[in-house]
């Protein structure tokens, strides 16, 4: 995937409890040209950040973590006012359990593993220009 000029414009957070895929996702963000991007491990965490006054235009969140689940974080960011694009990424892929996460408060929802295809779509409907 070529860089796009996206420089300081757009900030990520990837919540995930597994190391690997939170740096796997920062890599393809980073790929894309997203440089202003952080990592959590759980839902608590990306919580935590945002009653910090951190905020991100785009949060990746994984469903099954330790302390705060993304349902959970993502119900309670939500509650908390927090307007960005929020995007479940998970490797459940039944009907209910993705239904389940859409309704806590989700803008979309990808089957793990992420790559540049399904980030492409993602930052797309951020705003079509990222990608043309």
């Amino acid at each position: 995937m070529a860089p796009r000029n996206f420089g300081t414009q757009i900030t990520a957070l990837v919540v995930d409890d597994n190391v690997l895929n939170r740096r796997i996702h920062q890599k393809l963000l980073e790929s894309a040209g997203v440089r202003n991007q952080e990592g959590v491990a759980n839902g608590k965490e990306a919580v935590d950040i945002h009653c910090h006054g951190r905020r991100f235009d785009l949060i990746l969140m994984d469903m099954d973590m330790p302390i705060m689940n993304g349902i959970e974080a993502t119900k309670e960011l939500r509650s908390m006012g927090i307007g960005s694009m929020i995007v479940g990424v998970s490797s459940r892929c039944t009907e209910t359990e993705i239904r389940k996460f859409m309704e806590s408060g989700l803008n979309d929802y990808h089957e793990k593993p992420l790559n540049s295809a399904k980030l492409n779509s993602i930052l797309d409907k951020m705003n079509p220009s990222f990608t043309s």
